[in-house]
């Protein structure tokens, strides 16, 4: 096929395709049909297609229909749950006494460590010839323990 002839098919296709939208124009212009297969003007929905072809309307009573009922059961379901006593039940049967002991602890952890507070001032107050430092609390406090346990050396001899 030549160049010229390749031409020439060129413009024939051209051409026809020019014919074909200059007619499918004027037949748009003569009688403009919107086609609503889908879309109701009327109520301004979508209408519902069934098996057989025929349009069937959706209403608010066709999604609203059997509701109620499943609605009930599932109310009375949960009613049923919340009233099986395993449910009501706690995990662990001692917590409550747990919950209430932390109170009494925190209050008795507390005097436990002015306690021992305490005894450390009166130890130091007793061993006042000894620096007031920390360092010297704490020899004082070692010399302590090892006349405590000479003592329970010789006790056990």
């Amino acid at each position: 096929m030549s160049l010229q002839e390749a031409l020439e098919a060129r413009k024939a296709r051209l051409l026809a395709l020019r014919k074909r939208k200059e007619e499918g124009a004027t037949d748009d212009n003569r009688g403009a049909l919107l086609l609503t297969r889908n879309f109701d003007p009327e109520t301004r929905t979508l209408r519902k297609h069934a098996l057989n072809g025929a349009i069937t309307e959706d209403t608010l009573e066709k999604d609203v229909d059997g509701m109620a009922e499943k609605i009930i059961v599932q109310d009375e379901q949960q009613r049923a749950e919340e009233l099986n006593v395993f449910n009501i039940a706690p995990k662990r049967p001692n917590w409550d006494l747990k919950r209430e002991m932390e109170k009494k602890l925190a209050k008795l952890e507390r005097k436990t460590q002015e306690a021992i507070h305490t005894l450390i001032r009166q130890r130091l107050a007793s061993q006042k010839g000894q620096s007031e430092d920390i360092i010297g609390a704490m020899n004082a406090q070692e010399r302590a323990q090892e006349e405590d346990d000479d003592d329970e050396g010789e006790d056990t001899r």
